[in-house]
C-alpha cells in the first residue's frame, strides 16, 4: 500500500511538473499567449465595432447640445439686454414727461399766484385809497374844528391873562400873521 501511495503522489507531481500554479510553468505559456491575443483581438473588434461609436456619438450628441444650450442662453440675454436697454429709454421717456408735466403744473400754478397776488393787491390798492380818501376827509374836517378851538382856546387865554375878552376879529388876525 505503501508503493500505491508513492505512485499516486509521483503521477501527480508528473503531471503537475514543478507543483506550482500553471499560468507560471513555462509550458503553458504559448497557449496562454495565443488565447491572449484572441479574448484581446475579440475585445477591440467589439469596441471598435459597438461601444467607441456608441460612445462617440453619445459625447457628439452632448457637445452638440450644449452647444446649443449656450447659443440659446446667449439669445436669451441678448434678448433680455435689449429688453432693458428699451425699459431704460422707457424710464427715461416717462420721466421726461413726469418732468415736463411737473414744470407745466409748477408755471401754471404761479400764474394762477400771480393772478390771484395782482387781484389782491388792486383790492388791498383800492381799499388803502379809500381809507387815505376818509383820513384826509376826517383830517380836514379836524384841522377845521381845530381852528376853531384854537381861537377858542386863544380867546379863553388871553380874558385869563388880561382880563378881558378878545373879540372873534382880532384872534383870527393874529391866528394869520
Amino acid at each position: 500500500m505503501a508503493t500505491e501511495t508513492h505512485e499516486s503522489t509521483g503521477a501527480a507531481e508528473h503531471e503537475g511538473g514543478s507543483g506550482g500554479l500553471p499560468q507560471f510553468d513555462p509550458q503553458w505559456w504559448p497557449g496562454q499567449i495565443v488565447w491572449l491575443l484572441i479574448i484581446f483581438v475579440v475585445i477591440m473588434t467589439f469596441m471598435r465595432v459597438f461601444a467607441v461609436p456608441k460612445l462617440g456619438g453619445t459625447i457628439a450628441a452632448r457637445d452638440e447640445k450644449i452647444a446649443g444650450d449656450i447659443a440659446a442662453a446667449r439669445a436669451l440675454k441678448d434678448e433680455a439686454e435689449a429688453q432693458a436697454a428699451a425699459a431704460a429709454a422707457e424710464r427715461a421717456q416717462a420721466r421726461a414727461q413726469v418732468s415736463k408735466v411737473a414744470l407745466d403744473a409748477r408755471a401754471k400754478a404761479q400764474a394762477e399766484i400771480a393772478a390771484k397776488l395782482a387781484e389782491q393787491e388792486a383790492a388791498l390798492a383800492a381799499t388803502t385809497g379809500e381809507a387815505e380818501a376818509r383820513i384826509a376827509a376826517e383830517r380836514d374836517r379836524a384841522m377845521t374844528s381845530v381852528g376853531g378851538i384854537a381861537a377858542e382856546i386863544a380867546q379863553a387865554m388871553v380874558q385869563k391873562l388880561t382880563g378881558r375878552a378878545a373879540s372873534a376879529t382880532e384872534v383870527a388876525q393874529a391866528a394869520k400873521g
